[in-house]
């Protein structure tokens, strides 16, 4: 390590805890301890463009302890990103590009959003397996167009979180080479030494996953871990980092402790840090020296990235076939308009929806070639299989179809990392009711925009004899409440194939709740379910009462008006298969569907009530679930629970006041 080196280092350092400083909380301890490992990655490993942080084939860095974030922000900024020191001294101010946690979107050169410990690590796995998928499609002899590694840092705290393990177990499993985790092991969690509730030996558990693992000695030796990091590049297997280091290494009074962890050093002792790293004593200074030195390795970054542009270039010339291709798989639109084409939209009878689902998916498969996705362990129940698209494993790359194995949490995170990644179109699957597992990473799904494709099939006590611990209950009302997701609880065919249609153009993350159970085809469904809610069946005349449902319930709603029209009520049945989308309609539309002045309504969904009475009000009435439900045949249990056309009526009735 040069006097050179050991400048940028201690600049890693400190411009991390001034960050903190000046914001009055935040993380100093993890920067100041693991500014080595950064600075031999960033510094000598990574391959990278600063002044384009999309380049398709950077390696790409993930930041899984996200409290960390101060050491990225200073990272970005010392090699070029556009991140200025006036954006590091408004660290974790409202408007700033340096929130707490790193967020994708927000700042230049965020890979991910990180924050919950060991999504991370699983986000990782994804950028890996994309990038192995998207090099088997494309590579050809002499032209490497997709070459990359994907590094991930993480803490002691990623290490004992499930999530952690779920992902690297997979990785080890597919082999995932190009995926390399630094593991900055300072023994040290909020609470205290790691002793408290950590005492495994986390090498022997990844070496048990199929991982190679690294350990370095001294966790202050650039030269050391730069060649630890050269030679888990060489080994197919994905490879752990693990460095030992001393939390808040550099401040006399704080380091090795965990008052490092979580708050600021203060003023006298970030002072003393400054002294005893032989830095400035004036607030976020860099030396000129460093920013010489980093403009260099940001200039190398733009060297590697022409070298490659004339590589894919001469790669074009060569392929172009493949090249077309590339342009298609790397583009957010569609090679076709999945609302346009009624081949999407034909369906010859009732089915379950799962089924009509898994008809979609397979006739999306045929013209989306980038759509890629799997199930965990569940892929013949969930119907979530792509016929003729073959299965990703350790021996062949080019399969689409994904086995992630009996891992819902780590499945979820690892699609957001694939999506993140380019060129994909992913998708995972399972029971509905482990979305549960699930729901951090779809909240991240929602939260980075990404247009993940959840296939939750078996929604509601429709599974029947599994009882209820396999009977979803709570889960809609789960999901509607997420921000920025799209939740398609579909009635029949035509509606699912909307759900697919807006999964696949809209943008955001979309759940595609589905039934297990056989249900009719209707006359009127299709398109106007793009809309998220609509008439399905109209009223002879001006309705006096509204009848709303989604998914399994629509049945007995589309029973009870007719049996309404025998007692001579008016009534419109309302399909509403997607609350968010309905949302987001015209007043004007949202009126002609649900009129203001028709106040007796009645809605029924077999789930908790909760999502439904900003639609039937003060007034209405909402037949739903208030307990969980019962191991049984399902014809039997819908009854119980008062999901019948002759209840809807008996309720249709009493709101009326007849």
């Amino acid at each position: 390590m040069t006097h050179n080196d050991a400048k940028i280092i201690n600049t890693l350092r400190i411009l991390s805890a001034e960050q903190v400083q000046a914001a009055n909380s935040g993380h100093p301890g993890m920067p100041m301890g693991a500014a080595p490992q950064a600075f031999a990655l960033w510094d000598r490993v990574m391959t990278y463009n600063p002044a384009n942080p999309q380049w398709a084939n950077r390696d790409r860095y993930v930041l899984s302890s996200g409290h960390a974030s101060a050491m990225l922000y200073s990272l970005l900024h010392l090699y070029g990103f556009d991140l200025t020191l006036d954006d590091l001294r408004h660290f974790r101010q409202v408007g700033s590009k340096t929130p707490g946690h790193p967020e994708y979107g927000h700042t230049v050169g965020v890979e991910t959003t990180t924050g919950p410990l060991g999504q991370g690590i699983a986000n990782a796995v994804g950028f890996a397996l994309a990038e192995s998928y998207l090099a088997a499609k494309f590579n050809r002899p002499g032209f490497p167009v997709v070459d990359h590694y994907t590094y991930a840092m993480c803490g002691d705290g990623c290490m004992m979180e499930g999530i952690a393990a779920e992902a690297a177990s997979l990785a080890g499993t597919l082999k995932l080479g190009k995926l390399i985790v630094l593991y900055d092991s300072n023994r040290i969690t909020i609470e205290g030494a790691t002793d408290l509730a950590f005492r495994e030996d986390v090498g022997k558990r990844f070496e048990a996953y199929g991982w190679q693992v690294l350990r370095v000695s001294d966790g202050n030796d650039p030269d050391e871990i730069t060649a630890a990091l050269e030679q888990a590049k060489q080994d197919e297997r994905p490879s752990l980092l693990i460095v030992p280091t001393t939390i808040g290494y550099g401040c006399p009074a704080k380091e090795g402790k965990a008052s490092a962890h979580g708050e600021p050093l203060g003023a006298e002792n970030l002072a003393a840090a400054k002294r005893r790293l032989d830095m400035p004593e004036g607030a976020f200074v860099v030396l000129p020296e460093v920013y010489a030195h980093t403009a260099q390795v940001a200039a190398r970054g733009a060297k590697a990235e022409a070298a490659w542009k004339d590589l894919f270039a001469r790669y074009a010339q060569a392929y172009p076939e493949l090249a077309g291709e590339w342009d298609v798989w790397f583009d957010d639109k569609l090679p076709f308009d999945p609302i346009a084409d009624e081949t999407l939209w034909k369906f010859e009878g009732g089915a379950a929806t799962r089924n009509s689902s898994g008809e979609v998916l397979n006739r999306l498969a045929q013209r989306v070639p980038n759509l890629i996705g799997g199930s965990a362990d569940l892929a013949p129940s969930n119907k979530s299989v792509m016929k003729g698209r073959g299965d990703f494993s350790a021996e062949d790359r080019t399969g689409a179809n994904l086995h992630f194995g009996i891992r819902e949490h780590a499945m979820s995170a690892i699609v957001n990392g694939m999506a993140l990644h380019g060129g994909l179109r992913p998708y995972c699957a399972t029971f509905f009711v482990f979305s549960d597992y699930m729901k951090n990473a779809m909240r991240l799904s929602a939260m980075m925009r990404l247009p993940i494709i959840y296939i939750l099939t078996h929604d509601s006590i429709g599974v029947g004899e599994d009882g209820p611990t396999h009977q979803p209950v709570e889960q809609l009302a789960g999901l509607r409440a997420v921000p920025g997701l799209l939740v398609y609880r579909p009635a029949d065919g035509r509606e699912t194939a909307a759900a697919w249609a807006v999964a696949m153009t809209d943008g955001r993350p979309t759940c595609i709740v589905a039934t297990r159970q056989d249900l009719p085809l209707y006359a009127h469904s299709g398109k106007a379910a793009l809309r998220g809610g609509y008439v399905l069946s109209d009223s002879k005349g001006a309705p006096e009462v509204l009848l709303l449902a989604s998914g399994s319930e629509v049945e007995p709603m589309m029973k009870a008006q007719e049996m309404l029209w025998e007692r001579g009520v008016d009534a419109r049945v309302v399909s509403m298969p997607c609350m968010e989308l309905f949302e987001e309609q015209s007043e004007a539309y949202k009126e002609s569907v649900l009129p203001g002045a028709v106040r007796a309504r009645v809605a029924m969904e077999a789930g908790v009530k909760q999502p439904w009475y900003r639609y039937v009000g003060l007034d209405g009435a909402v037949i739903g679930m208030d307990t969980f439900g019962v191991s049984g045949k399902y014809k039997d249990l819908f009854p119980m629970f008062g999901f019948t056309a002759e209840h809807a009526v008996e309720e249709a009735l009493r709101v009326l006041g007849r």
